[in-house]
């Protein structure tokens, strides 16, 4: 958690943009690595197993940042909204999981990959943050780039699909929210995501056929790592919507796709189609365009935002 914080102290207003940026970059490789542990555990284990043991992993972790800052959560502000973004949060991880049990990772995360715009609508209607026309563009063009490594169709657009998309919504709305809550702590926010899906995951697995299986040594560490892996991305998100508007830092959740298709490729042997890749190149060359343009526009004098 201290390493967050310097981040932010040291880090000059006019660059608060780009830290930001590379904050949601290491997220979102952190979360793909997750997601293909999660993906090669839901082939022998329940959802809720899967949620459960990840979430405890996940406090664990943040143990010792809760009891340090334990007296934070007795003075939340907007305790509804908290309430309602513990429970978006659950429900998006419980979707995404439940996706990736019957599609290829790649395929999941394509889909996830919507949600881009819808935070960056989201956040000029309810954050009334400006997305000027060259990044309502670029974010258009990665999306297209979704659009193309997809190729949707009717035999593409299945019930699992449909979970996909709905996981999209739910991680807009979550990262919409995070920005609203900016004022709270990361840890706070990670943790509450952690004891959501702890309490979907407890009440999930006495409904699962095969009910509880105790996991060997060797998944029990894939559960551990998933978890703490999870806790590291959740609080490089949180971070990166402090230090920089949701329209900034949300497009770089395009990279996802590249990672999707590493580890699935590495773990699972799909081999991403000629559609798969060019897509990715698109959606790369579009993060890139962002990326400069946030670059040249850092100005020295420039507030950071949420700082």
């Amino acid at each position: 958690m201290g390493l967050f914080a310097r981040i932010s102290s040291a880090t000059a207003p006019g660059n608060a943009h780009l830290a930001g940026i590379g904050l949601m970059l290491a997220a979102m490789a952190l979360f793909s690595f997750g997601d293909a542990l999660g993906k090669l555990v839901v082939a022998s284990y329940s959802i809720g197993q899967l949620l459960l043991l990840r979430a405890c992993a996940g406090l664990i972790v943040l143990s010792p940042l809760i009891w340090r800052q334990r007296a934070e959560f007795l003075r939340l502000p907007r305790p509804w909204l908290q309430l309602a973004r513990t429970i978006i949060a659950t429900l998006e991880v419980a979707t995404f999981f439940l996706a990736t049990a019957y599609l290829p990772l790649a395929d999941v995360i394509t889909f996830y990959l919507a949600s881009s715009l819808f935070v960056t609508v989201g956040s000029a209607l309810f954050l009334r943050e400006q997305v000027d026309a060259p990044r309502w563009i670029a974010i258009v063009v990665g999306f297209v780039g979704v659009l193309v490594a997809l190729q949707p169709s009717a035999q593409t657009m299945t019930w699992p699909a449909l979970i996909a998309l709905c996981a999209s919504v739910f991680f807009a709305g979550l990262l919409l929210i995070t920005r609203s809550l900016r004022g709270t702590p990361d840890m706070v926010l990670a943790s509450q995501q952690f004891i959501g899906t702890l309490a979907l995951g407890a009440v999930l697995i006495p409904s699962a056929p095969a009910g509880w299986i105790t996991p060997d040594l060797f998944d029990s560490a894939l559960f551990a790592i998933a978890g703490a892996v999870s806790a590291l991305g959740l609080l490089c998100v949180n971070r990166s919507l402090r230090l920089a508007p949701a329209s900034v830092v949300v497009p770089y959740q395009y990279t996802m796709i590249v990672w999707g298709v590493v580890f699935g490729y590495l773990v699972f042997g799909d081999w991403p189609s000629p559609a798969m890749l060019i897509g990715a190149a698109i959606i790369i060359g579009a993060g890139f365009y962002i990326l400069l343009r946030e670059r040249r526009g850092a100005a020295p004098g420039e507030r950071a935002p949420g700082a």
